[in-house]
């Protein structure tokens, strides 16, 4: 495939403005063939209110990219792959881990690929980590990660909704990270949630790890954060101690910086995948995060807190 393949891309707020839109634009591998939202937009590229707008249309479409709430995906997703398109779900990749296990089948069924995207697995300190933790034991591991919800989430109700986590939309990045770095299964030993009066998800948690079946650590995770956002994990091992910072973007070893590596590449590198996956008509569709944010739902003391509002 040598050509771009058209894409259609769908939910045009802050995460498509912001990476999709730049990072289609600058590569080769896919070219925006529609902008699909139901408010009123413009752009370079033809506008619908909706995917059925634009497939009545007389333009070419071969995949999606979904960058609408989670609540809203697997409907749309099951539309596009009946109609034989290639899909790419922004994470959390639906609202419930069974919707993506029967959007996976699904795919399959119809021969076209399914990419559930982890933007943060993409970040550069990710894969050094990997290969560094690869052939030790983890004795311990921490993660903080904070941020302020109305800098960073400004008016996005979907956030506090069924189906849209809470402070788990980010904090499942740094599950997504360590799903993929560590060289043993983690698992929720113990969670508590703190939630607002008025709201259904929450606004902070409380996570204990286990890994292999024995305690392993911690992770606190806060939408209250205005002092500048905090996104680090650091792993004790055998070997010594690693810390990851800025969200993948800063690796040190032992309190010596490896290197600091820029964030710039993780969606370029998503697309990339994607394109692979097209060309192979394969799915890629790792739950582990999303599994470990269910089950810290299912064994969470929850606490209420003070009513929240923007």
């Amino acid at each position: 495939m040598n050509r771009p393949v058209p894409l259609a891309l769908i939910g045009i707020g802050a995460i498509a403005r912001a990476q999709h839109i730049p990072t289609l634009a600058a590569g080769s591998s896919f070219e925006i063939a529609a902008l699909i939202d139901p408010d009123p937009i413009q752009g370079s590229a033809p506008c619908f209110a909706s995917l059925e707008d634009a497939l009545a249309a007389d333009i070419a479409i071969d995949a999606v990219s979904l960058c609408v709430p989670p609540q809203a995906r697997a409907g749309l997703a099951q539309l596009a792959l009946d109609r034989g398109l290639h899909v790419m779900l922004e994470k959390p990749p639906g609202a419930t881990v069974s919707e993506v296990e029967a959007l996976r089948a699904r795919a399959y069924r119809n021969g076209v690929a399914l990419f559930a995207s982890w933007h943060s697995r993409m970040a550069p300190g990710v894969e050094p980590t990997q290969r560094w933790l690869a052939n030790k034991r983890v004795e311990h591991v921490s993660v903080v990660w904070k941020e302020d919800v109305r800098k960073w989430h400004p008016r996005q109700e979907w956030l506090w909704q069924p189906g849209g986590m809470g402070v788990f939309d980010p904090g499942i990045n740094a599950l997504s990270i360590l799903t993929e770095i560590l060289p043993e299964k983690l698992s929720i030993a113990s969670a508590r949630l703190q939630v607002p009066a008025n709201r259904a998800a929450p606004i902070a948690a409380r996570l204990q790890f286990d890994i292999a079946g024995r305690p392993a650590g911690e992770a606190e995770m806060d939408f209250r954060e205005t002092g500048g956002e905090v996104w680090d994990i650091v792993v004790e091992t055998s070997g010594g101690t690693l810390e990851l910072s800025r969200g993948g973007a800063e690796l040190r070893i032992d309190g010596k910086r490896v290197a600091e590596l820029g964030s710039e590449a993780e969606y370029p590198a998503l697309y990339t995948r994607f394109r692979e996956l097209v060309a192979a008509g394969e799915s890629d569709v790792d739950l582990a995060p999303m599994q470990l944010v269910a089950d810290a739902f299912l064994l969470a003391r929850r606490e209420t807190v003070e009513p929240f509002e923007y």
